[in-house]
């Protein structure tokens, strides 16, 4: 058995898709295994509030950007490749196709030792043209980085399972909330899931294989379950009443991932590529990769204890990624709320302010609590009533609840607002990321008025788009006092009275 050797001293790995589910989680387990850690980002601001932060290199770039790749590569060893297009757009395969050639023709010229990627299971025996668009996108771009001429490890692994994962918590979610399940087809389809501290485990290993394998690697977990098994016994992990489900053959991929967005906190765009990958039976053809990372006893973890741990890492809050954690595919980029009010057409402004009897210390704590399980702090039924017409329409709605109940950093998502910046202690800045006919966002400030008093501040932004966003806007505009307007009143008031206890 060739098990892999420690990394050489000074070995450094490139980790993209750093801000993911996946990426996140790979990121300390890396440096703790002695790894140097540089991160490609977009925007690295996203990165700035995970806790491993200060132990690594963030570097500013794209995986289609080839002059951003050059830099990135300097003095790299091995190369993760974490980044998917999770578009619904006709063009996303290309676009999955060009990233991917550019990222491996760049990694072959700075004399990269390896690629690592993370992709699907294919079925066997399934031709190309009858795949999900999304998986085949993933087996075409598996294929791109082992034709890159760099030794490659390409993982393929069905339903990952772990404490926010976009699998676990579509599992979670139908299973808890519907005692009766009227479901699709598709839960009679076989698959192996495997936990997420395997797939880290794996991931971890390959960066340390020999340089004659490049190579495709299933992997999986023991058990081969059905969906509908799996449902199952997540309610008996869990403790709940046991399921009753009912299988109809008329809901498409289609129609199933709008039903799962009204049911799940997992959006509709985002279903809609984990139920088309149910069609077909996902079962792994082999085990090679357990020749170059060792399994060890337990491992690979059991799909029963897998559940049990992830369960326990969400009642404990310490869900440290989530699908979440990655932004919504088409999510609005300019303008920022910072701009001149004449930059980029209209922005209309709704400001509230008061004066708070309560420390800053005790406004903030406020202000960082809001949302998830502690509501808006004003009218719960538009918001509950504004969340709903969200999912109807193919939003993300206000199901996805927050990462943290009690600690934000830039990039999480909260309900159905992204967290995109915070000045700990002063500032909360939320981008909308509901559907709307233009780009919103909600700030939160704790400061002084001129009698050195606590003062919050709140100021809701939006910038209409066309024609419709004009009549977005007057149309809510009148219920701006009473949503907005309680909500200022309202955290001032929970403030003040912490402040008393």
């Amino acid at each position: 058995m060739d098990a892999p050797t420690p990394p050489s001293e000074g070995a450094r790995c490139l980790v993209t898709g750093a801000s993911g589910y996946i990426g996140g989680r790979l990121v300390p387990e890396l440096l703790d295994s002695g790894y140097a850690v540089r991160c490609l980002a977009r925007h690295p601001d996203k990165l700035r509030d995970f806790p491993w932060t200060d132990r690594v290199e963030t570097v500013r770039g794209d995986v289609t950007d080839a002059a951003s790749l050059r830099d990135a590569f300097r003095g790299v060893d091995v190369a993760y490749y974490l980044v998917h297009s999770m578009s619904s757009s006709a063009d996303f395969e290309s676009t999955d196709r060009r990233a991917a050639r550019t990222f491996a023709a760049e990694a072959r010229a700075a004399g990269v030792r390896r690629i690592v990627y993370l992709g699907g299971l294919s079925p066997r025996g399934v031709p190309d043209e009858e795949l999900s668009p999304h998986l085949r996108s993933r087996a075409e771009v598996g294929r791109v980085l082992l034709d890159s001429g760099v030794p490659t490890t390409v993982l393929r692994a069905a339903v990952v399972i772990g404490s926010g994962s976009a699998s676990f918590e579509m599992l979670r979610y139908l299973t808890e909330r519907l005692p009766v399940m009227v479901t699709p087809s598709w839960v009679g389809t076989r698959v192996q899931p495997i936990a997420v501290r395997d797939v880290l485990r794996y991931l971890v290993g390959s960066a340390a294989m020999p340089p004659d394998v490049s190579r495709a690697f299933d992997v999986g977990g023991p058990d081969v379950l059905t969906y509908r098994e799996m449902m199952t016994r997540y309610a008996e992990t869990a403790g709940l009443r046991k399921r009753l489900i009912v299988p109809v053959p008329v809901l498409t991929p289609r129609l199933s991932s709008h039903w799962i967005g009204l049911v799940t906190p997992v959006p509709a765009s985002l279903a809609r590529p984990l139920t088309e990958s149910l069609r077909h039976e996902v079962v792994c053809a082999e085990h090679d990769i357990a020749r170059y990372v060792p399994d060890g006893p337990g491992r690979p973890i059991p799909f029963d204890e897998s559940l049990r741990l992830a369960l326990r890492r969400v009642r404990e809050a310490r869900v440290t990624t989530r699908w979440s954690s990655a932004s919504t595919p088409g999510a609005p980029s300019d303008p920022l709320p910072t701009d001149p009010d004449w930059a980029g057409g209209s922005l209309y402004t709704d400001r509230r302010s008061r004066p708070v009897d309560a420390s800053p210390e005790a406004l903030w704590k406020v202000i960082e609590g809001v949302g998830g399980e502690n509501g808006w702090y004003s009218f719960p039924l538009a918001w509950a009533v504004r969340g709903w017409a969200d999912r109807l329409v193919g939003g993300v709605g206000l199901r996805r609840g927050r990462r943290d109940a009690h600690r934000l950093r830039v990039g999480d998502a909260l309900d159905f607002w992204r967290v995109e910046e915070i000045d700990r202690g002063r500032l909360l800045r939320l981008r909308a990321e509901m559907r709307l006919p233009g780009l919103a966002w909600l700030e939160m400030s704790v400061d002084r008025d001129d009698r050195g008093r606590t003062s919050y501040r709140q100021r809701a932004l939006f910038h209409p788009r066309g024609l419709a966003g004009q009549a977005y806007w007057w149309s809510v505009a009148p219920f701006h006092a009473v949503v907005f307007g309680g909500m200022a009143r309202n955290i001032a008031r929970t403030a003040e009275t912490e402040e008393q206890r």
